[in-house]
């Protein structure tokens, strides 16, 4: 669970930094708190459904997109 924690922080920072977005702009489109976007980013946290749909949505990208990127970065994610 934290190795894919890990991997989904790296995408959502990858994703957020793209669209030139600080951590507080992603959150408030996104409906959360600064810190939380903080604590994904960092794999110290594990997001919920409920979240990651919001995020895409904040990224405006397609959930398919989002975890595309996930995959791949599970898949290069080695320990």
């Amino acid at each position: 669970m934290e190795r894919h924690n890990r991997c989904f922080g790296r995408v959502l920072r990858r994703l957020r930094r793209d669209m030139h977005l600080s951590q507080k702009d992603l959150a408030v489109h996104a409906g959360v708190d600064r810190t939380y976007i903080s604590l994904l980013e960092l794999g110290r946290r594990s997001p919920t459904l409920e979240s990651i749909v919001a995020l895409a949505a904040a990224l405006k990208i397609p959930l398919s997109r989002l975890f595309a990127e996930l995959e791949v970065e599970i898949a290069r994610d080695v320990d």
